[in-house]
């Protein structure tokens, strides 16, 4: 029996997902907070995105170090510190004063959620290399257990989506974040005192260096994943939930709560439904009987289909502009399609990272890859708002169309790391 197989490894894997689901929870809820809060302040949709532009540059060079870090240091201590830093940012941003002016606010919760972002992609590297070195080995077991902590991680951080927007209406901006700071340092603490054996410690001689990845493989991949991303965030982050309020809300504070909630409502399916997909997709996609050279394959084939449903969606937003029932509920299953197909393929990105690494290097390929991930993000951000206020709902679609492309520009790229013959592990 491996190590991987040992009770403790399992041990391992249950308690940093366990920990990772938390985290996911109130990060969820934490950006709807912020989006809605700020919203009903008269913020406009590019100031909007700027509150999140810095969680996503944090993201970009969390990443890119973290890797080295974990590498140094171990595995245990960049998911605590991921998880106290998120702990000290909601501590932080409940002392938002109403009274400062719109620059001064901004800049605030810029630096939090900078501060948020950091703690996020501590604690996801953590996360995800975690699955490499506990996973059992066999046919398609890396990529079951790699989809079952991405899905249930999304269709947690949906759930946190309903929270926040629910929470926000019912207590208040305040009481909401100080609540979910409480039950983060509840969690904290118990997996701190919990946490099995199983994870590797650091190692001493790791050099910052060696985080750029020299594996072609894992370059173009990680550039198909910035556009990936980049093609959800530029719809998602800013622009459809501001369509909605727009659709959904006359300014009164009752019709306010209404919208938070069905706006809560809609994030949080999109994004359960995603990871519910997620995490089946090995069994939609035959994996076990499949191996890498065909999973490669497959890859090129679902970032080609979804290249489809955002260029029809923007087309048909552009064409009949104004919102009506029936636009409305169209858009609302086009983007359930797109959430679909953009979790297949996010979890076909997610074994592959992990297949083209090797254990000895696995937390700085990771860590590079989820910089590019934190890289799409950011320039999803920033397009959402930009291209909202410039040509709504219609060019924050067709810029994802776009960034759809240039993703299969670079999955085309990719080329098997073993014999077309062997199975993905």
């Amino acid at each position: 029996m491996t190590k991987a197989e040992r009770p403790e490894g399992l041990a391992a894997y249950i308690a940093v997902t366990a920990a990772y689901w938390a985290f996911m929870l109130t990060d969820g809820a934490l950006r709807m907070l912020v989006l809605l809060h700020f919203n009903t302040l008269g913020f406009s949709p590019v100031q909007l995105a700027y509150l999140f532009v810095l969680y996503e540059i944090a993201g970009v060079i969390t990443n890119l170090s973290a890797g080295w870090i974990a590498a140094r240091f171990g595995l245990t201590s960049t998911l605590y510190a991921g998880l106290a830093l998120q702990v000290a940012a909601l501590v932080a941003l409940s002392n938002l004063d109403p009274t400062w002016s719109v620059f001064a606010s901004v800049v605030f919760v810029m630096a939090v959620q900078g501060a948020s972002g950091v703690a996020k992609d501590l604690a996801k590297m953590s996360s995800k290399s975690a699955v490499k070195l506990l996973a059992p080995k066999g046919e398609g077991a890396l990529f079951r257990w790699v989809a079952i902590l991405t899905g249930s991680k999304n269709a947690v951080k949906g759930l946190g989506f309903l929270i926040g927007a629910s929470a926000l209406g019912l207590f208040g901006f305040v009481p909401s974040v100080l609540g979910m700071a409480l039950i983060l340092a509840v969690i904290l603490i118990t997996v701190f005192l919990r946490m099995p054996s199983g994870l590797p410690a650091g190692r001493k001689d790791a050099k910052f260096k060696e985080v750029i990845s020299k594996n072609r493989n894992i370059n173009w991949l990680s550039g198909a994943r910035v556009f990936l991303f980049g093609a959800r965030d530029v719809w998602f982050v800013v622009g459809i939930p501001i369509y909605f309020y727009s659709v959904l809300s006359d300014g009164s504070a009752e019709s306010n709560r209404n919208a938070f909630f069905l706006i809560g409502i809609f994030m949080a399916a999109w994004i359960i439904f995603y990871g519910v997909v997620q995490a089946n997709a090995p069994r939609l996609l035959r994996a076990k009987q499949r191996s890498e050279a065909d999973i490669v394959s497959s890859a090129r084939f679902w970032v080609g289909t979804l290249f489809f449903v955002p260029a029809l969606l923007a087309a048909i937003v552009f064409q009949w502009g104004n919102p009506t029932p029936w636009l409305t509920g169209l858009i609302v299953v086009g983007l359930l399609i797109f959430g679909a197909l953009f979790a297949i393929n996010s979890s076909l990105h997610s074994y592959l990272i992990l297949a083209f690494t090797d254990s000895k290097r696995v937390t700085m390929d990771v860590g590079f890859y989820y910089m590019a991930n934190a890289a799409g993000r950011l320039i999803g951000t920033v397009l959402s708002g930009l291209s909202y206020q410039v040509g709504g709902l219609a060019l924050c679609l067709a810029c994802a169309a776009a960034m759809i492309g240039l993703s299969w520009l670079n999955i085309s790229n990719l080329r098997s790391s073993e014999p077309v013959t062997s199975r993905a592990s």
